[in-house]
């Protein structure tokens, strides 16, 4: 699942609904985030919350894969000549693969996807690069025994786990990083009014910037 940037204007495609209080545990994720992208169509302007149909946001994807290859490539990670390969990288929320299609199997010679609504990764199976699929969510997952990543990436998913999880999940993400030159990505929408915010659409929160 991927939880697309959020539009706080008149023409964006999600009711946000700002918290004056702390969010419940109960109203993040969990049954209706599922329900959610399980009915969303598996196509780039239905994972990207249809930001893609609103006027002057159709590049919005290609934007997103530039800049995400702009930041790998500060890191020393691209296809360039000066540039490395990482042996294995890890997808945390991979939705319709669109990073995993668009960027990792580019920069990683295996990848391991998690995710899950199970019919959004189906056309993985079977590909060349991917290693395994676990179709679970962030908080139900656990590495298979013996993993060890160089990469591992974490889009637009930590908005469907609550803070205890998300703290545990990246816990479990550094035990099996490389431990010379291991790299965590965490790429996720923040707020900026103050507070969280709460997606009542898909359950999702946009946490606040601290």
């Amino acid at each position: 699942m991927a939880s697309p940037p959020p539009d706080t204007n008149a023409a964006s495609a999600t009711t946000l609904t700002p918290s004056t209080s702390t969010i419940p545990d109960s109203s993040v994720g969990g049954d209706t985030s599922l329900q959610y992208w399980g009915s969303t169509g598996a196509y780039i302007c239905g994972m990207l919350g249809g930001i893609p149909d609103v006027q002057g946001f159709s590049p919005i994807n290609k934007i997103d894969l530039q800049g995400s290859r702009n930041f790998l490539a500060k890191l020393g990670i691209g296809l360039k000549q000066d540039r490395r390969r990482v042996k294995t990288a890890l997808e945390l929320g991979a939705g319709i693969r669109r990073v995993t299609e668009g960027l990792l199997l580019h920069v990683a010679d295996e990848v391991d996807v998690v995710e899950p609504v199970a019919k959004l990764t189906a056309a993985l199976q079977g590909k060349p690069g991917i290693h395994s699929i676990d179709n679970v969510g962030v908080a139900e997952w656990r590495s298979r025994e013996g993993a060890s990543y160089d990469l591992i990436w974490i889009q637009w998913c930590l908005g469907y786990a609550t803070d205890a999880h998300v703290v545990d999940h990246l816990r479990r993400c550094r035990a099996v990083l490389e431990p010379e030159n291991g790299i965590i990505v965490v790429k996720e929408n923040l707020s900026t009014r103050g507070e969280d915010i709460l997606d009542e659409t898909d359950a999702s929160i946009t946490r606040q910037v601290i």
